[in-house]
């Protein structure tokens, strides 16, 4: 008789279903006293390693792909991932590995030749911007990076994070006092420039100069800028630049102007071409403003003014 109210086996999609009904309390429930919430957490825990088990298989057998593929639909139809993004800091360190492991195996999962993660993400896309500044977390950093190098392999999701403004944040995550969050930074940050080509091409066409200027004022990289501003082919890109109708255009292209103007070694060729242009840009640069007002910016314009404006003919041997 004990047979015949034998628990049926849950299925990828209940787990799912337990998963989302378990976040759902601890994101409501957040007072730690509440002893049913510790019971919670030990219940999610459990579903979230099922979840893991489910995608990856158990060490002994591989996972079933029609397991998978349901797993990812119910995964998707609801708040699912949103849920486990904003849970994961409440989450112990073990429950967060998991719980990393499934959102980055669920990037590759197609249902029908269907990357279901990509139409959710495109739907959600804000969620980039809590992983892209979970760096800012150093708890929670390495999880979210590892959740946002996954989330990039879909090209329509790298490229909001490319044409954000998150994009310039990376400059300080490199340099974070922590190595490891320097390190996994990095990492995302070469994925984004390296692994879709046609977007990538068109972020850097948009953004050289930003880029360009971010790179050469680090002091890591003054071999670099040294050898840049001593071309007379990148002085006329920039002159160039300056002289676009894009007020941010002109303005990228000053701060990275500004060091030729400022280099004390110039060599002849560069010289010469600054003199021969002299009152052009002199006059561009009484005209030249930002929208608001920026004292670093005036103090930078004027110095450049009195480099140029002193600059004598060197013999170029």
């Amino acid at each position: 008789m004990k047979g015949l109210f034998k628990p049926k086996p849950k299925t990828p999609v209940d787990f799912v279903r337990q998963t989302r009904e378990l976040l759902v309390y601890l994101e409501r429930v957040q007072d730690t006293r509440d002893g049913k919430r510790d019971e919670k957490m030990m219940e999610l825990s459990k579903s979230i390693r099922e979840l893991k088990l489910i995608l990856y298989g158990n060490g002994e057998s591989e996972p079933l792909a029609e397991a998978c593929a349901q797993l990812t639909l119910e995964f998707f139809r609801e708040n699912t991932l949103r849920l486990i993004i904003n849970c994961l800091p409440n989450l112990n360190l073990e429950t967060r590995k998991d719980a990393t492991q499934v959102v980055a195996n669920l990037q590759r999962q197609q249902v029908q030749s269907r990357l279901i993660a990509c139409d959710y993400l495109e739907a959600n896309i804000d969620l980039m911007d809590v992983l892209v500044l979970g760096y800012e977390n150093a708890d929670m950093a390495l999880h979210y990076g590892a959740m946002l190098r996954e989330c990039i392999r879909h090209q329509s999701v790298a490229r909001y994070v490319l044409e954000s403004e998150h994009m310039k944040k990376f400059f300080d995550y490199i340099q974070l006092p922590n190595f490891d969050i320097a390190a996994d930074a990095a990492a995302t940050f070469k994925e984004l420039l390296t692994r879709h080509k046609s977007t990538v091409a068109e972020f850097l066409s948009k953004n050289y100069d930003w880029l360009l200027a971010d790179m050469l004022l680090d002091r890591s990289n003054s071999a670099v800028m040294t050898r840049y501003v001593s071309s007379r082919e990148n002085l006329r890109i920039l002159m160039n630049l300056l002289r676009e109708s894009s007020k941010s255009i002109q303005l990228e292209a000053f701060h990275v102007f500004k060091l030729f103007a400022a280099n004390h070694n110039k060599p002849p060729d560069i010289v010469s071409i600054l003199v021969a242009n002299r009152s052009k840009l002199l006059r561009l640069f009484a005209d030249f403003k930002t929208d608001k007002e920026d004292e670093q910016f005036e103090a930078d314009k004027a110095q450049v003014v009195k480099e140029i404006a002193a600059l004598e003919p060197k013999d170029n041997k």
